[in-house]
């Protein structure tokens, strides 16, 4: 068979063939929102279609950073999710940095954006093409190779024809990502309503005990005093002067545990200051731990606000409890339209990625055997580490751990920044 005839057998720039060959890409994405299944099917059906020899669709996470495999024609299609490539690495991390389509006709070794992955075969390989995954947007999401054993000149029809069927392959990667993150959205919020409920049971079962157990206690001796005062005025007015005395300390303490369950309940603070101000005034309530705090004044909802309080309140909570910690640095500031809190100290840390294996910490940030890097099941607000990543969820952003052991852990919230004045009413989170 001639080049020429070689050339012409990829058949994508007869329209009988490329309009049946998007139609099937459409009703292949339409089937479903299981991504992977999508990918598979879409990889056999191009190369079906333009009689190519392996179709690759790699796909780019969510940091933009690593493009990986996850669509592939077989034998290949058992490396799917095994197979990674840098932003700018090989030939397809070079048409996701540039965004542009790449050709090689032969002799790829030769090619400097060509890197070899043994587990790929390229050697079997001569020609191939790669277009970027771009939705209409412009936004890229991915790379979709394809190869052929035998050499071919992939002519400019064929370029523009795996660009539109990568088109139609962009939109089903968004929409299965927005359908996946409603999912986990729906999920986290089923988990906190429900550890909501248990928290709320939770609070009002501590209410109720240092109600009974402080304040009434505290009452009924203050009553018992001021009833021997009382009693002893005519004939005793010492004895009534110590009773009264001790009635007053009573009250001050009665008083003062009020304060502090209100408190519990929503810091006055908040109301009165601001968050900046509360987080200085948090800092001061740990005189275990050095906290230095920097905070920008961000007027932000209420609901925002107590998120971001509650989650700092907890990580010097744990660190001052459970890290050994000594000094602990506060830092809240705003990122174009997001604002992030970063609690960083200097305890004993741990080592993230164990944590995330099977027998190291739990979901609520336990080892089997007790506390880990100083994360706890509940802190203050009875919520802990699981808590602390579904509000951040639910509130549109995410609680990221970085800790080296020895070294300190660093929690940081990130949410998007959304002022006072334009925030719709909302509970508390």
């Amino acid at each position: 068979m001639s080049e020429g005839d070689a050339a012409g057998r990829l058949g994508v720039a007869d329209a009988e063939r490329e309009a049946q060959l998007l139609s099937k890409v459409i009703e292949t994405i339409s089937a479903g929102l299981d991504l992977d299944r999508i990918l598979q099917g879409v990889a056999q059906l191009v190369t079906e279609t333009t009689e190519t020899d392996v179709c690759f669709v790699h796909l780019l996470d969510e940091r933009g950073r690593k493009l990986q495999l996850r669509g592939a024609t077989p034998p290949f299609d058992t490396m799917v999710g095994t197979i990674e490539l840098a932003v700018g690495e090989g030939v397809a991390g070079w048409v996701a940095d540039h965004g542009q389509p790449a050709v090689i006709v032969d002799n790829k070794s030769a090619d400097p954006r060509y890197r070899y992955i043994p587990a790929l075969r390229g050697e079997e390989f001569t020609s191939m093409l790669s277009v970027p995954v771009v939705t209409p947007m412009g936004h890229l999401v991915g790379v979709l190779n394809v190869h052929t054993r035998e050499r071919r000149e992939f002519t400019p029809a064929d370029v523009e024809l795996l660009g539109s069927v990568a088109g139609l392959v962009a939109g089903a990667i968004e929409n299965a990502r927005l359908h996946r993150r409603l999912a986990e959205r729906e999920e986290a919020l089923e988990r906190f309503a429900e550890r909501m409920v248990e928290w709320q049971e939770h609070e009002r079962r501590r209410m109720a005990g240092e109600i009974h157990d402080g304040i009434s206690q505290r009452i009924v001796s203050l009553f018992f005093h001021l009833s021997a005062a009382a009693d002893a005025i005519p004939g005793s007015p010492d004895i009534a002067a110590e009773q009264v005395a001790r009635a007053q300390e009573l009250a001050g303490a009665a008083l003062d545990e009020t304060r502090s369950a209100i408190a519990g309940l929503r810091p006055p603070v908040l109301d009165d200051l601001g968050l900046a101000a509360s987080l200085e005034s948090l800092g001061h309530s740990f005189p275990t731990l050095d906290v230095r705090v920097e905070a920008a004044h961000l007027s932000m909802a209420e609901h925002v606000e107590m998120a971001v309080y509650r989650t700092a309140q907890e990580a010097l909570q744990n660190a001052a409890k459970h890290a050994s910690a000594q000094s602990v640095r506060v830092r809240l500031h705003r990122q174009k339209d997001r604002a992030v809190l970063e609690v960083t100290d200097d305890g004993t840390g741990f080592d993230v990625a164990a944590a995330a294996t099977p027998g190291g910490l739990t979901p609520d940030g336990l080892t089997p055997g007790g506390a880990a890097g100083g994360l706890t099941p509940g802190g203050p607000t009875g919520f802990g580490l699981s808590g602390m990543r579904e509000r951040a969820e639910l509130l549109g952003g995410r609680l990221e751990l970085v800790s080296t052991p020895g070294r300190g852990t660093t929690v940081r919230l990130t949410i998007p920044f959304l002022p006072a004045a334009q925030a719709p009413a909302q509970p508390s989170a």
